[in-house]
């Protein structure tokens, strides 16, 4: 990208966060910009409106949802690996906990909107926070017709309802599956195994026989180009 170009996109951005600081600050929303990025938390009661305005604004003209997706945050910053053996440095390096976050803290659930404005050649993500308790929206069908599928998907992994979807079924798991796989509370082995049995001439269910078990990637090299001068020098004595 060019100076220019890198320039424009900047003033693009500015221009951008500017107006949704003026048109949102004040309704309990929460502008972000970052890493050359502008992210917009809205409440969950005001979304529906939100997402009318960013589409049909002249100013912003958000025409096209490219993604949403839902996000669980049960456990964020905490880690469940016992990573106090393992290797700090290189590809092995152990991942440290956060002692000061509460998991308790906060709403546990989120959807993730980002749009796109071919018009002002822009991009925007939405943040909508959600209580454990009812992970409940109403759906932006609506608005972009693209969220059908993309809602499904949330509901089916991460248990989020939205009010208002004409079709809101499962679209990846099974339709007995149990439970919701993407929640950091679902066992990473799973809740059943299924298998096909040649004598019943159907598919079987059981109770999942895989011990659950949680890995932590440790690589240890031992290579003379990173031991420092002193051990160079042992091996010159012993050799």
């Amino acid at each position: 990208m060019s100076e220019s170009s890198r320039t424009s996109f900047q003033q693009r951005l500015e221009i951008l966060v500017e107006n949704l600081q003026q048109r949102f600050g004040d309704r309990g929303c929460e502008v972000i910009h970052q890493f050359g990025e502008a992210t917009l938390i809205v409440p969950g009661d005001r979304l529906i409106e939100v997402a009318a305005e960013l589409h049909d604004g002249d100013e912003f003209r958000f025409e096209q949802l490219i993604d949403l997706c839902g996000v669980d945050y049960s456990v964020y910053g905490v880690s469940e690996w016992a990573t106090g053996s393992a290797s700090f440095t290189g590809f092995g390096r152990g991942v440290e906990s956060d002692p000061t976050h509460n998991a308790e803290q906060g709403p546990r659930f989120a959807v993730v909107y980002h749009l796109l404005s071919v018009s002002n050649n822009r991009r925007l993500r939405l943040r909508v926070l959600l209580s454990a308790e009812q992970p409940i929206l109403e759906s932006v069908i609506p608005i972009w017709s693209a969220a059908d599928w993309f809602e499904r998907e949330a509901f089916d992994l991460y248990g989020i309802l939205f009010n208002g979807h004409p079709d809101l079924r499962r679209i990846l798991t099974d339709y007995g599956f149990v439970g919701h796989p993407f929640r950091k509370d679902f066992p990473l082995e799973g809740q059943v195994e299924m298998r096909y049995d040649m004598e019943q001439k159907r598919v079987i269910y059981e109770p999942v026989s895989i011990e659950p078990r949680v890995l932590v990637p440790k690589v240890v090299r031992e290579d003379n180009r990173y031991l420092g001068e002193e051990p160079q020098q042992q091996d010159s004595a012993d050799a």
